[in-house]
């Protein structure tokens, strides 16, 4: 049985947040073809910001209290070894990122980039695959790669064109191709899935893989996106015949409905994305206006054991990540749907925020117990978009770590071992890209591989490494393959 555990936390209202709504509406162009708040597939256009505002921007920089134009800081304990331009090929927003051995495939909303990172220091480009759709999510596993598409389409091809979702005939879903030549992947199909996919995870079933496909944001006018869309789509893919990839069920997650959603809260419609940890057999869903805990013991048939609400300080459940040991799991609040100023000292330290909760009980008695919030110290500019965004753990011994990406606010590693007291403990980021205008940018993922942070930034991939006695111990934790999303047991 699902319960509700509604956290209960010191009432906060700032004017920023009700502010955001409108502050989305200047940012984004929301076309049928993309779900929102994340950005779309276009450009996203500037907003110009306050004459009083850009002079504070040019007073923190000359104070130097944030860093110049496009200029590079960071902390000691962290150091950029190799930074790769944008692909040329794909000029769409860089999203999430998977590994699988000596290779880092990057999406993109126009498709996805294959780099060599044998070595770190300096990666390079093997191929690009141009297949417009975003957002671009990626998820690997042996020779298959899922990607992701949320771009309402004409057809399922990599020529298709963004075609209204309010035409029967358009299609959004995922696609796979065959990545057993990393330098020609091979587009092997594709299967429709209700309102699209925003994100999906990968859970593991012997001889089949199981895609959870999270989506959101239905309307009466889409045929193929109907309300109330409370769940999330299961996609079977046989792994040794992805051709015959199927639609296996809707799974309804809220048969009671989900958050409505108020003045500064996103109702709930779906899922953003989901988190598997297939050795505990849980997963943990960031659903738009709920955080949720699923036994997915049963892979085709995932339910929710636990549900929790924050009206008060998240405006938007992004994304989820587990502990180590599976105790605690950390839930992102993208407030301003990654394109507003989040970081600034109008929008304070508990909004656009990390909430961490600790898994508490047994079986389907197990819930989420909130215990503190973290939010990154730096404060950026009025004209950097920043929030809390896609990261994952490092795997240190006997500690709870974490990096993660802030968009134009660079990239955040923080300890969580002590919940109600987490810490940054490092750093990297850019100056912001304009002193006039807001504009997009900044990391999208930022997740440890092997001895190394790599970022998906606008800019390009980044490569990090951090020396510090924290986390010195997860060099010894090897991979030969990584989707952020399904949670490996390191140790």
């Amino acid at each position: 049985m699902t319960s509700l555990h509604t956290t209960r936390v010191r009432r906060r209202r700032l004017g920023t947040l009700a502010a955001v709504s409108g502050l989305l509406a200047a940012l984004f162009v929301a076309t049928p073809a993309s779900a929102t708040p994340d950005p779309g597939d276009g450009s996203v256009p500037g907003e110009e910001v306050s004459g009083s505002e850009r002079a504070e921007v040019r007073a923190a920089i000359a104070d130097g209290e944030i860093p110049g134009v496009g200029e590079i800081a960071h902390s000691e304990n962290i150091t950029p070894v190799a930074h790769v331009p944008h692909a040329s090929g794909l000029p769409g927003t860089n999203s999430d990122i998977a590994f699988q051995g000596r290779y880092a495939f990057a999406g993109n909303y126009d498709g996805f980039v294959v780099y060599d990172i044998r070595r770190p220091e300096s990666p390079r480009i093997v191929s690009q695959v141009l297949c417009p759709g975003g957002q671009g999510d990626v998820a690997v596993s042996g020779d298959l790669l899922i990607l992701a598409v949320d771009s309402s389409r004409s057809d399922d091809s990599c020529n298709s064109v963004p075609q209204s979702a309010s035409i029967a005939e358009s299609w959004e879903g995922i696609r796979i191709f065959d990545i057993s030549d990393v330098r020609n992947p091979e587009y092997v199909a594709a299967v429709e899935t209700s309102c699209g996919s925003h994100t999906q995870t990968l859970v593991p079933d012997g001889r089949n893989l199981y895609v959870y496909v999270s989506s959101y944001s239905p309307s009466a006018s889409f045929p193929d996106c109907q309300p109330p869309h409370d769940g999330i789509s299961v996609v079977r893919v046989p792994r040794g015949a992805p051709e015959r990839a199927e639609l296996s069920s809707f799974e309804m997650l809220f048969p009671e409905g989900g958050f409505p959603g108020d003045d500064s809260g996103s109702a709930t419609t779906g899922c953003h994305d989901i988190t598997a940890y297939p050795a505990l057999d849980l997963a943990a869903g960031a659903c738009m206006g709920d955080g949720i805990l699923m036994d997915i013991s049963d892979p085709a048939r995932p339910y929710v054991i636990d549900q929790v609400q924050d009206a008060e300080h998240f405006a938007f459940w992004h994304s989820a990540t587990f502990s180590q040991d599976g105790s605690k799991v950390v839930f992102t609040d993208e407030l301003g749907g990654g394109g507003g100023p989040m970081c600034n000292p109008e929008t304070g330290d508990e909004f656009g925020a990390d909430g961490i909760y600790h898994v508490t009980g047994r079986g389907d008695n197990r819930q989420l117990v909130f215990q503190g919030y973290y939010k990154m110290p730096r404060e950026q500019a009025d004209t950097e978009n920043c929030v809390a965004h896609n990261g994952s753990l490092i795997p240190a011994r006997g500690r709870d770590i974490m990096v993660q990406a802030w968009y134009q606010g660079g990239v955040s590693v923080w300890d969580f071992t002590d919940s109600r007291n987490p810490r940054e403990i490092g750093y990297f980021e850019r100056g912001p890209l304009t002193e006039d205008v807001l504009s997009f940018g900044g990391s999208w993922s930022a997740y440890y591989y092997n001895g190394y942070i790599y970022s998906n930034d606008q800019a390009g991939l980044d490569v990090l490494r951090i020396d510090d006695r924290r986390t010195d111990s997860a060099e010894r934790v090897r991979l030969s393959e990584l989707n952020v999303q399904t949670q490996p047991s390191y140790r």
